[in-house]
């Protein structure tokens, strides 16, 4: 549970970006404490988003921008005929492995930023009509877009949550923390 950032260490850059994109991340989390799979994937609005749609996409972007920092192809690539997928549990896909998914993602990008040598380290944009062109980004952008990111989502994640059954962020963050119920 995450809620507070505490400051970094003087000079500790990395720490302070990767401890405000694993604040994020825990928002995400824990917008799916004690809901079955059915609750879930439910769409309580006129949006096609679900709280498990969110989870898989928050997951594969990171997937995404993180083999791009690194250069590598992403394995979880999705084309136009597949996009819509990122966007909902598809086959035996569950809850679970999503979050497990996930956390070796985000293991892998905590990993990969310890190793960079330095924060101004860049890494080129992919050609996107998105993108301007022969665009870099450094790995201080990175952890900054994955904070947008991810915290964008976080809030679609507390609407539909509390769309759901009425359970605010603070009253899971209380639950996680294993605070007395207030009702």
């Amino acid at each position: 549970m995450v809620t507070h950032v505490p400051a970094e260490t003087h000079g500790d850059e990395r720490g302070a970006l990767l401890s405000f994109v694993e604040a994020q991340r825990c928002a995400i989390r824990r917008s799916l404490i004690g809901l079955t799979e059915e609750q879930a994937a439910s769409r309580p609005s006129a949006s096609e988003l679900s709280l498990s749609g969110l989870l898989k996409h928050v997951a594969e972007t990171e997937l995404n921008w993180l083999r791009l920092a690194q250069q590598r192809p992403n394995e979880k690539a999705r084309t136009e005929e597949t996009w819509a997928d990122s966007f909902r549990l598809v086959g035996d896909e569950t809850v679970p492995q999503m979050l497990e998914f996930w956390a070796k993602v985000a293991a892998e990008t905590e990993e990969f930023i310890h190793s960079v040598e330095s924060m101004n380290d860049t890494f080129p944009l992919p050609e996107a009509p998105w993108f301007p062109k022969d665009e870099k980004c450094s790995m201080r952008w990175l952890l900054a877009h994955l904070v947008e990111e991810i915290a964008r989502h976080a809030g679609h994640a507390d609407i539909i949550r509390e769309s759901l059954d009425g359970r605010t962020a603070f009253e899971l963050i209380a639950q996680e923390a294993g605070y007395p119920s207030q009702s």
